[in-house]
C-alpha cells in the first residue's frame, strides 16, 4: 500500500487554489503576497502568533461567492529541523482536502516537502477516517529537491507498509514476493537451501513455525559503479512470540513491527536508482516467524551458524542476533563487502538507554560511525554512538559452545551493547556497523512526521549515507 500523497511543482500560484498555504517569518512577514480581509501582520498579532516552526494560522477568505481558507504557516529559524516541523504541521493541518498548493519557505526544500509526504502517511485496514491531502503542489520549489524528497518518502512509506502488514498475512515467503516487486534482481533460500548451505541460525528461530524461514538477497548495481561495495542487513522476524521463552501477552501486540530492519533494507534497495546512488549495494534480510511449539528450538540447545561458529541458545526471545549473524558471516565469507551495516528492532535495552526519538549506532571503525551520524544529523533519522565495551565481552561466553546468544546471570547487563558485541563476532574485519532501532522504529503517538505503528526509521539516514558514499 504506498503512500497515496504525491508531489508535483507548479511554477506559480494559481487564481483560485482549493486551499493555499503561505510562509512567515519571525518577524510576522509573509512570503507571497495573499489578499485577506485585514492587514497580514495585524491578523498574526491578532492570533498571537510568533512564526514559529509547526505555528499554523487558519484565515477564512472570500471564494467565489462562498468561503474558502489560507493557512499561514511558520517556518522558525528556517533550519532544516524547523522546516521538518512546519511541513509536518501543515499536512496534518490540510486533511480532508484533494490539494494542497504549498508556497515554498527559503532554505532546504527537499526537508520540507519529504516531512509533509511523511506526516500524511496512515495505515488503515477497514474504514479509513478523514483522509490525507492527495496531492501537495509546491509553487515555486525546486524540481529535483522535491523529486527526491518523493522518492525518500515513498521509501520510508513502503518500509511502514511491511512493517504494518498483520502477521496473519505477513511470514517470510510473503516477505520475499515483497522484496521481488523491487524490480532488482533478487535470490530467496528456502529452508531446504538454507539446510544444504549450513544456516543454522535461521533454520533454528523458525523451526517452531509453520511458516518456514527464508533468506532473501537483493541486488543494486548502478550503470557506473563506483569500486564501493555495501552489504546491509535488516532482521525480518515476521512475528515474534518469544518461542519457548515466551513474552508477555502486551509485549507480543507490537511484535508484527520486529522485522522493521528487514523493511529497511527492502525500502532503501528499491530506491538506490532512483536517487542515482553510485554505490554498488546488497541488501540481506534474514526472514524468519519465532514461535512456540513441539519443533521449536529450546533453551539449551547449540546451533551450528553459517561458516561452523557454535553458538548455545539460553533465551529463545534473543532471536534476532541469531538469524543475523547467519546473515553477517555470509556477507563476509561470500560477498566481500567494504562496509556491513546491520539494522534491527534488537533489544528493549536501547529503548531504556536512548528512549524513542534517537537510534543506536555501534561501529567498529570510527569513520564509518561518524558517517553515520552525520548522516542521521542530516536526514533526521538520529543516531548516537554506543560503545562496544571489550569488558563486557566475557558475558557471552559459554561452558559447551563458541558463544551463548545471553549473559547468564546478571553480572555484566548492558543487553544492548552485548548484542551488539555478538553480532560483531560474525561481522569478520571489516568495517561494520550495527544500527539498534527497537526504541525508534515504532511510534506510539501520531505527531509530526510519525503516525501510529511502524516509522520507517532507518531508511532516510542509509540513503543519505549512500547518497553520500
Amino acid at each position: 500500500m504506498p503512500i497515496e500523497t504525491t508531489a508535483s511543482v507548479v511554477a506559480e500560484v494559481s487564481d483560485d487554489p482549493e486551499l493555499l498555504a503561505v510562509p512567515y517569518t519571525s518577524d510576522l512577514t509573509p512570503a507571497h503576497a495573499v489578499e485577506l480581509h485585514l492587514p497580514v501582520p495585524d491578523l498574526l498579532a491578532h492570533y498571537e502568533a510568533k512564526g514559529e516552526a509547526g505555528e499554523v494560522v487558519e484565515v477564512p477568505v472570500a471564494r467565489g461567492g462562498g468561503v474558502g481558507r489560507v493557512l499561514l504557516y511558520g517556518v522558525g529559524d528556517g533550519s532544516p529541523r524547523a522546516l521538518r516541523r512546519a511541513g509536518a504541521a501543515l499536512t496534518r493541518r490540510a486533511k480532508g482536502k484533494d490539494t494542497l498548493t504549498v508556497v515554498t519557505p527559503g532554505g532546504d526544500v527537499a526537508a520540507f516537502a519529504e516531512a509533509a509526504l511523511l506526516a500524511a502517511y496512515s495505515y488503515k485496514i477497514g474504514k479509513v477516517g478523514k483522509p490525507a491531502v492527495r496531492t501537495l503542489a509546491f509553487a515555486g520549489a525546486d524540481e529535483a529537491q522535491v523529486r527526491r524528497a518523493q522518492v525518500v518518502a515513498h521509501a520510508v512509506a513502503l518500509a511502514r507498509d511491511l512493517a504494518n502488514t498483520p502477521s496473519s498475512v505477513k511470514d517470510p515467503a510473503w516477505l520475499a514476493e515483497r522484496a521481488g516487486e523491487s524490480g532488482l534482481p533478487v535470490k530467496v533460500w528456502d529452508e531446504e537451501r538454507l539446510q544444504a548451505e549450513g544456516f543454522g541460525g535461521i533454520l533454528a528461530v523458525g523451526r517452531g513455525s509453520a511458516s518456514p524461514p527464508r533468506l532473501i538477497q537483493l541486488s543494486y548495481t548502478p550503470d557506473q559503479p563506483t569500486d564501493r561495495h555495501v552489504v546491509l542487513v535488516g532482521k525480518g522476524i515476521t512475528f515474534d512470540s518469544g518461542g519457548l521463552s515466551l513474552k508477555p501477552t502486551d509485549n507480543m501486540k507490537t511484535q508484527k513491527t520486529d522485522m522493521a530492519g528487514g523493511a529497511v533494507v527492502i525500502a532503501v534497495l528499491g530506491a538506490l536508482a532512483r536517487l542515482g546512488v553510485p554505490v554498488r549495494v546488497t541488501g540481506l534480510v534474514a526472514a524468519a516467524e519465532n514461535m512456540p511449539s513441539g519443533t521449536a528450538q529450546r533453551p539449551s540447545d547449540v546451533i551450528k551458524h553459517y561458516g561452523g561458529r557454535t553458538v548455545e541458545v539460553l533465551n529463545t526471545d534473543a532471536e534476532g542476533r541469531l538469524v543475523l549473524a547467519d546473515a553477517l558471516a555470509y556477507a563476509d565469507a561470500v560477498l566481500d563487502p567494504d562496509a556491513v551495516v546491520d539494522v534491527a528492532t534488537l533489544t528493549g535495552a536501547i529503548t531504556v538507554a536512548l528512549g524513542r526519538n534517537v537510534g543506536a549506532v555501534y561501529s567498529t571503525d570510527d569513520a564509518l560511525a561518524k558517517q553515520l551520524v552525520d548522516a542521521g544529523q542530516t536526514a533526521d533519522d538520529r543516531l548516537w554512538r554506543m560503545p562496544l565495551i571489550e569488558d563486557y565481552a566475557p558475558a557471552l561466553k559459554s561452558p559447551i559452545a563458541d558463544l551463548s546468544n545471553v549473559e547468564s546471570g546478571s553480572k555484566f547487563g548492558a543487553g544492548s551493547i552485548t548484542a551488539a558485541l555478538f553480532l560483531r563476532e560474525f561481522a569478520g574485519q571489516r568495517p561494520w556497523a550495527h544500527l539498534d532501532i527497537a526504541g525508534v522504529g515504532r511510534s506510539t503517538v501520531d505527531e509530526g512526521t510519525l503516525s501510529k505503528g511502524a516509522t520507517g526509521f532507518g531508511v532516510r539516514v542509509l540513503l543519505e549515507w549512500l547518497t553520500r558514499t
